[in-house]
C-alpha cells in the first residue's frame, strides 16, 4: 500500500511526507517502506544527535590545543594482530575499477554498462538532495537491479542496458548522505529523519532480497565519519535492519570513506567496529584537506596549506595518510581503495585528451603500486586507462590483501598531521580558481545537479568546501598566508571581495540561472567571520526555500 501525499500533506502512523508528489513516489514511499524507516528513526536518531554533539566537543577540543593522536582508550584494538572483518562478500572481491556517480537515470545506465567493477552509486556529495533526485534515484536503482532501466531523451537518444547478466555488471555501492544532513521532507512524529537513514532505508527495503537473489547484496559508502563511535552508529543500524526484514545477518556491507583527519587515527577502530559489515576503507582528497583546515582552524600557520592543485596524494602527510590505510586494511583483511580520477576527456582536443590519460595513468600506477586494491574514476572513458593499470599489477589475483601487506608501513601520528612538510605556494591565480569554481559549482547544484564538469574535470560539493575552506584559512591566517610573488601581499577579505567581482564579471549568464544565489551563498560561507562546518547546510536550506515558493506558487494556481 502506498502512502499518497498531495499539496496538503498526509500523516499515516506518525509519518508526514511534505510537498508534491513527484513521478515514482508511489513505488518507493509505500506504508511498508515508510515504516521501516520510521522504527530506524525511532531507535536511532537520539544517539545521531548525541554523535552530532560529540563533533563538537572534539573540534572544540582540538581548537583549544588538544593534540589529536591514536586514542590511547582503544589501544587493545590496534594492538591485538587477531581479528579480521568478515570474508569479502560476492562483488566485492574484485574492485581494481570504481565509477562513480550521481544516481539519476543516464548516469545509472551508463555506469552499469561501464565495464568498471563497481559503481558508486551516490546520493551524497554528487548529488543535489532535490526531493525529485532523492525519489527517482531509489527508483533508478530499483529498475536497474531488475534491468528495466532505460531512458529515451526528448531529442530521441536512447539508453538502455547491454546483454550482460547482473554478475557481470558493475556491483552496486550506494553512498548515502552523511550523517549531519537531514530529510526535511519526511517526518516522523513531528521531526526530520536523517538523510543518510533515509536513502538507506528505502534502499536496503526495497532491494535487499532481489539482490541477494541474483547473487549480490545491499553494499554501501560510508561518508563523512569521523569517528568509530559514528561507525558502531552505523553497525546498530545495520543490525536493526537485518533483523527487521529477516535478512541474515552480515549481508549488508560498508565501505567507509577516510575523509576526516579525525578518522585518520581511527581507521582500525572504525573496521572493528563494523567487522562483521565491513568491506574497506577508501582514500580521498579534497574532503580530507577540508577537514584539516577545518578542524585545524584556529591553530594558526602550522597549518596554512598552498594552492589546493599543490596539495597532491604525493605531498608528505597525504603519503602518510594513504599508507596507513592500505596497511590497515591489509592487516584486517579488507579492501584499501583509492581516490577519484575526476577528468573528463575532451575528444575534441587530442594533446589535452592525451596530457589528461597521462596524469590518470600515472596516479592509478602510483595507487596500483602503493598497494591499493581499486580506485575510482569519474568518466566511463577512463574505466579502461585505470583498468589496464591494475590488471598490470593484480595479474590474475582480484586484489592486494594477502599479496602486499605493507608491513613497512609504521603509524606516525605526527606525519598524518605535518601540514608544515606540505610544499607549494598560494597564489593570485589559485585564489582566482577557487572563486570561480566554487561559484560555478554552487549554481549546478542549486539547479539539482551535483556532478557538475567544470574545466575538463567533474566536481562535486567537496571541491566547493576545499576551495572555501581554503579562501576562509589564508583570510584568517594574515602573514602566515603570503603570496608567491616576493612581496609582503596577503589575502584580505576586501581583496576576495574584488576579485569576486572580477571572476563573477567573467561568468556568462542565462535566463533562469542561479548565479546570483550561488555567489552569495558562496561568499557567506568564505568571508564568515566564524567558519560554518558545511557550505551544503545554507545551500539546502536556499534550496529548500526556493521549493517552498515553487509549491506555494502551484498550489495557488490550483486552487
Amino acid at each position: 500500500m502506498t502512502l499518497q501525499t498531495t499539496h496538503s500533506d498526509t500523516t499515516v502512523n506518525g509519518v508526514r511526507v511534505l510537498g508534491a508528489p513527484v513521478p515514482g513516489q508511489d513505488r518507493v514511499l509505500t506504508r511498508d517502506a515508510l515504516e521501516f524507516l520510521a522504527t530506524l528513526h525511532r531507535a536511532m536518531e537520539p544517539r545521531r544527535q548525541e554523535l552530532m554533539e560529540l563533533r563538537t566537543e572534539r573540534r572544540r577540543a582540538i581548537a583549544e590545543g588538544e593534540p589529536l593522536d591514536f586514542r590511547p582508550a582503544t589501544r587493545t584494538v590496534r594492538e591485538d594482530a587477531s581479528w579480521r572483518v568478515a570474508p569479502l562478500a560476492p562483488g566485492l572481491r574484485d574492485r581494481r575499477v570504481e565509477i562513480t556517480g550521481p544516481v539519476d537515470r543516464k548516469m545509472t545506465i551508463n555506469a552499469m554498462n561501464s565495464g568498471a567493477k563497481c559503481w558508486l552509486a551516490d546520493f551524497e556529495d554528487s548529488s543535489t538532495p532535490s526531493w525529485e533526485n532523492v525519489i527517482a534515484g531509489q527508483v533508478n536503482l530499483h529498475d536497474a537491479i531488475r534491468r528495466t532501466i532505460s531512458l529515451t531523451t526528448a531529442e530521441g537518444k536512447e539508453y538502455k542496458l547491454g546483454g550482460v547478466q547482473l554478475v557481470d555488471r558493475p556491483t552496486i555501492i550506494v553512498r548515502p548522505r552523511g550523517l549531519h544532513l537531514m530529510e526535511d521532507r519526511i517526518l516522523v512524529d513531528g521531526a526530520p529523519v536523517s538523510g543518510a537513514l533515509a536513502d538507506f532505508a528505502l534502499y536496503f527495503f526495497h532491494n535487499a532480497r532481489e539482490l541477494l537473489r541474483r547473487g549480490r547484496g545491499p553494499y554501501f559508502y560510508l561518508p563523512k565519519t569521523e569517528s568509530h563511535l559514528e561507525a558502531r552508529w552505523w553497525n546498530c543500524v545495520f543490525v536493526r535492519a537485518q533483523d527487521l526484514l529477516e535478512i541474515p545477518q552480515g549481508t549488508i556491507r560498508a565501505t567507509v570513506l577516510i575523509e576526516t583527519i579525525t578518522a585518520a587515527f581511527e581507521m582500525d577502530e572504525i573496521l572493528y567496529q563494523l567487522r562483521n559489515h565491513a568491506a574497506g576503507l577508501n582514500a580521498g582528497r579534497w574532503d580530507y584537506i577540508f577537514s584539516i583546515i577545518k578542524t585545524f582552524r584556529e591553530r594558526g600557520e602550522d597549518f596554512v596549506l598552498p594552492d589546493r592543485s599543490e596539495v597532491t596524494m604525493t605531498q608528505p602527510m597525504m603519503r602518510a595518510y594513504t599508507e596507513l590505510l592500505v596497511h590497515t586494511c591489509h592487516r584486517r583483511g579488507a579492501s584499501a581503495i583509492g581516490g577519484m580520477a575526476a577528468q573528463i576527456p575532451n575528444r575534441r582536443d587530442p594533446e589535452a585528451n592525451a596530457a589528461a590519460l597521462d596524469k590518470v595513468r600515472a596516479d592509478k600506477t602510483r595507487e596500483a603500486e602503493d598497494g591499493f586494491d581499486g580506485s575510482w574514476v569519474a568518466h566511463p572513458d577512463l574505466v579502461p586507462v585505470a583498468m589496464e593499470v591494475f590488471d598490470d599489477v593484480l595479474k590474475d589475483a582480484q586484489n592486494q590483501i594477502r599479496s602486499r601487506k605493507r608491513d613497512d608501513v609504521v603509524p606516525d601520528a605526527a606525519a598524518l598531521v605535518d601540514v608544515k612538510a606540505t610544499t607549494g605556494s598560494i597564489t593570485e591565480q589559485g585564489l582566482r580558481m577557487n572563486i570561480e569554481v566554487g561559484i560555478r559549482y554552487v549554481e549546478s547544484w542549486l539547479r539539482g545537479n551535483g556532478a557538475a564538469a567544470i574545466h575538463n574535470l567533474m566536481e562535486d560539493a567537496a571541491t566547493a568546501e576545499i576551495s572555501r575552506s581554503q579562501i576562509w584559512q589564508w583570510i584568517h591566517a594574515g602573514s602566515s598566508a603570503r603570496l608567491a610573488d616576493g612581496g609582503e601581499r596577503t589575502v584580505t577579505r576586501e581583496w576576495v571581495e574584488q576579485l569576486t567581482e572580477e571572476e563573477f564579471g567573467r561568468i556568462e549568464r542565462s535566463e533562469g540561472d542561479r548565479f546570483d544565489d550561488a555567489r552569495e551563498i558562496f561568499t557567506e560561507v568564505a568571508l564568515a567571520e566564524e567558519f560554518p562546518d558545511f557550505l551544503t547546510l545554507p545551500a539546502y536550506e536556499r534550496f529548500l526555500s526556493a521549493a517552498a515558493r515553487r509549491r506555494a506558487g502551484s498550489f495557488a494556481d490550483a486552487a
